[in-house]
């Protein structure tokens, strides 16, 4: 029986960029360690939130090296992989698998928009060529597919696809998925405003984008759910509603990356076509903040 890559909080940990708009490792180091320091089970890095679509193949792989050397081992390390072009995801998968993470995040191909047949040749052909265990990532609203539970069963079935971050917001998916998949396929919710709902049909815990800007909060909430304890988790998560739904004002990462900057954290700016929160949204996600004591 396979065992999950991580149970709790894994954040999806922002990129920082300097002035000229390059990885600042310095600011990176300090990132990771406020995450480890946080409590967090397992560091992304490379997905969605890290603004891997925009980073070249070099930064990719070299952000990697970094992130996988700067933890050693005190947590898991999850690399960003996924590409719309199979050969490429190969190539980042075991760039990754070389570099010494501990497993691989996988979003299905974007733009190609391909059939679901399409998507078990995608995976089954990296599964074959890697030895990491592989997070499928099911973000519908970003790529234009998303699995179906029948095609979540057929890969199930390859011992080196560990489970799926899910993203689509379809909780009917998510209990179909618990179905016909068995114990042994885990989940990890990809939406922080459904971490304890999704829980409680026995997703392992979150890749989290709150985590950036208050770890412990993630850590608790998903640790709670672990404990069985889900009217403490429940609390946690519709006390922190208003903060939560602030962090998506505008598309990832742009409201967290200000969070982050907004407390002292060292974020950096967006790469374009990403640019800078409105200053209304900005506004509203600074009093959120501060209803919870992040921002006085």
């Amino acid at each position: 029986m396979r065992t999950p890559v991580f149970t709790g909080s894994c954040v999806a940990i922002a990129t920082p960029f300097d002035a000229n708009g390059t990885i600042n490792y310095d600011a990176f180091g300090r990132l990771i360690e406020a995450q480890i320091a946080g409590g967090v089970d397992a560091i992304c890095v490379c997905g969605t939130t890290g603004e891997s679509a925009t980073m070249t193949i070099r930064e990719h792989i070299a952000a990697v090296d970094y992130c996988v050397e700067k933890v050693n081992h005190r947590v898991k390390v999850i690399a960003g992989a996924g590409s719309n072009d199979t050969s490429a995801a190969v190539y980042l998968s075991l760039h990754a698998q070389d570099s010494g993470a501990d497993a691989l995040l996988h979003v299905t191909p974007y733009y190609n928009k391909c059939t679901q047949a399409g998507l078990v040749k995608h995976y089954e052909y990296i599964a074959d060529r890697v030895e990491l265990p592989i997070i499928l990532y099911n973000v519908p609203s970003r790529t234009g597919v998303s699995f179906t539970a029948e095609t979540y069963q057929v890969l199930s079935q390859n011992p080196r696809i560990n489970g799926v971050k899910e993203a689509s917001g379809n909780f009917s998916l998510l209990a179909h998925t618990r179905h016909l998949c068995g114990d042994d396929f885990y989940v990890w919710s990809g939406n922080d405003d459904q971490t304890v709902p999704m829980m409680a049909l026995g997703a392992k815990g979150v890749i989290s984008v709150v985590a950036n800007v208050a770890p412990k909060l993630m850590v608790d909430m998903t640790h709670l759910c672990l404990a069985g304890d889900y009217a403490s988790a429940s609390k946690l998560q519709i006390e922190n509603m208003d903060f939560i739904d602030s962090l998506f004002l505008e598309v990832n990462p742009i409201p967290v990356k200000a969070a982050m900057n907004l407390i002292g954290m060292e974020a950096g700016g967006l790469r374009l076509p990403l640019c800078d929160m409105s200053e209304s949204n900005l506004e509203k996600m600074k009093a959120a903040m501060a209803r919870i004591g992040l921002l006085r």
